[in-house]
């Protein structure tokens, strides 16, 4: 209780830094080592308290460096409820409210989207990446079934198409799924969108759109991406893990217009809409009454999955999936769920991009930082430059870029070094090095935006 109220702190620091070697060396009585035999309570307690210590406090409002921030404590309630049950989802006779949970929750999420509730189906998955293999998986079974008994040397060379603003994890899936990933083929994106028009070259079975990219927070055009995807009979996946939050808000959820036509959808309320990590879905749309899923990943297991038990075998989803056990997600969402309603959760996505807004109108006032786009953010992300005044007035060119380049690197590592806030930073395409502010966490206000310029340049004044 205490570290979550100094996460709350303002005045508390984020992090307090460490390079690894010290860390692993120790500090202050606090070792990594594992011992023989049993330590006292006493060093057990300093070890926890420790641990915390030198960790990032992700749930500070100054905290703006990952997509997933703050701490829900509804959400962490439901983690520590979790743990206390301390069971497995591969079966209803072992997890029935859980299943019953997930039941409810996916078939919640699939009528956001958008979907009738006879066409859903879905599993929630340990992160995005993983729902996003999900998607691959099932699509490569439906175009060829075979691929689960004969595997790839039975299919012909398969090509799937994404922007080059997509998350690497579409690239990573073909890699793990062995079709190579070079049978990605990356479409170029005109500024923040990619042009459909560009998109096949090659006769592909799958597409990947992006709604709300991980760096810019940029919406592929789901409509025209889908009405490619109709006249090529092509499977539509949309990865909705960093937008799919903005379903929750009316004022916001025509950002994602056309994602009903989408085969599958990844989504993950523990970004935007804030449930503590992991929490995951991929959602399936059936073609007819089929169980893609099940269909694709089943091997009845007979320790697990008797077909001659007496209660509904349908709910042990576990067949659905490619682990064996697995982790229960779905409470802590579903008791959020309960406690903030519908409209909750969309007035905390509509305070982030509220904050977003506010980021992008200061940006735009100061001499000292130069903006990506110049165009209202459409998601959280705000991406700009900080401007020092050995920089300022320089004509652009090589030099300036490379100087430029060098200067967010910097910042960062005064930033981490002295603990009060904490952004990322990355190169894209041509641009140089610069700073990504990402808000998901609604305690975040604008007195802490603030706060995040005047540090940036107090830190990167003299550079």
């Amino acid at each position: 209780m205490d570290y979550i109220f100094k996460s709350n702190e303002r005045s508390s620091k984020i992090l307090d830094f460490h390079h690894p070697h010290q860390l692993k060396e120790g500090l202050e009585g606090f070792s990594l080592d594992l011992p023989d035999h049993p330590e006292p309570l006493e060093q057990i307690l300093v070890d926890c308290r420790d641990t915390l210590k030198y960790g990032v406090k992700t749930g500070h409002p100054r905290f703006f460096n990952q997509l997933s921030s703050g701490l829900d404590l509804v959400g962490l309630a439901g983690q520590w409820l979790t743990s206390t049950a301390n069971t497995n989802m591969f079966t209803y006779e072992v997890s029935p409210v859980f299943l019953l949970m997930e039941e409810v929750l996916l078939k919640k999420m699939q009528s956001i989207v958008g979907w009738c509730e006879e066409e859903g189906d879905g599993i929630f998955c340990p992160g995005g990446a993983v729902s996003n293999l999900y998607s691959l998986l099932v699509a490569r079974y439906d175009f060829y079934p075979e691929v689960k008994t004969k595997g790839m040397c039975a299919l012909p060379r398969l090509a799937l198409f994404t922007s080059e603003h997509s998350h690497y994890s579409v690239r990573k899936a073909a890699a793990v799924l062995g079709m190579g990933s070079d049978s990605v083929q990356v479409v170029p994106c005109d500024e923040r969108y990619p042009s459909p028009e560009g998109l096949f070259g090659l006769v592909p079975f799958y597409v990947n759109a992006t709604a709300g990219t991980t760096v810019y927070g940029a919406f592929d055009p789901l409509t025209a991406i889908a009405d490619v995807c109709d006249r090529h009979k092509l499977w539509l996946h949309v990865d909705a893990a960093w937008g799919g939050g903005l379903l929750m808000s009316r004022r916001h959820q025509g950002k994602l217009q056309g994602i009903e036509r989408a085969s599958s959808v990844t989504w993950n309320p523990h970004k935007l809409m804030g449930a503590p990590l992991q929490c995951s879905a991929i959602l399936i749309k059936k073609r007819v009454t089929e169980c893609m899923l099940r269909q694709c990943n089943q091997l009845c297991a007979e320790y697990l999955f008797q077909s001659d038990k007496h209660y509904d075998i349908s709910y042990d989803t576990g067949d659905k999936t490619i682990q064996c056990g697995r982790h229960v997600d779905v409470f802590k969402l579903w008791l959020m769920w309960k406690a903030k309603g519908s409209e909750g959760f969309g007035s905390q996505v509509n305070k982030c991009l509220e904050n977003a807004e506010y980021l992008f109108k200061q940006l735009q006032r100061r001499a000292d930082f130069k903006l990506v786009f110049e165009s209202k953010p459409e998601h959280s992300n705000v991406c700009f430059w900080y401007l020092p005044p050995s920089l300022r007035g320089l004509p652009p060119g090589p030099d300036t870029n490379r100087r430029l380049h060098e200067v967010a690197p910097q910042i960062k590592a005064k930033m981490m070094e002295e603990g009060t806030t904490l952004i990322g930073y990355q190169p894209l395409g041509s641009n140089v090095n610069f700073f990504r502010c990402v808000f998901s966490n609604p305690a975040t206000q604008h007195e802490d935006v603030d706060f995040l310029l005047e540090e940036i340049a107090r830190l990167g004044s003299n550079l």
